[in-house]
């Protein structure tokens, strides 16, 4: 898991889309994952969380530092 914790903000995906929950990482732009239930989707998201960090470290990109606000979880 990540020494950075980033607010994960958990909703739900209505029928339409599948179901479940969606997670997304507002400080990691098109950082999100899903899940069949919310903690699913928080422990998916914690796997994207890493994956977009170190995309962003081989790429040499500014990783944000985690902002205060909306955390879930």
């Amino acid at each position: 898991m990540t020494s950075l914790k980033y607010p994960v903000l958990i909703s739900p995906l209505s029928a339409e889309d599948g179901g479940g929950f969606l997670a997304t990482v507002p400080d990691l732009p098109g950082c999100m994952s899903d899940g069949e239930t919310p903690q699913e989707a928080l422990a998916n998201a914690e796997d994207a969380i890493e994956s977009w960090l170190e995309a962003a470290r081989d790429l040499g990109r500014d990783i944000p530092s985690p902002s205060r606000h909306a955390a879930n979880g």
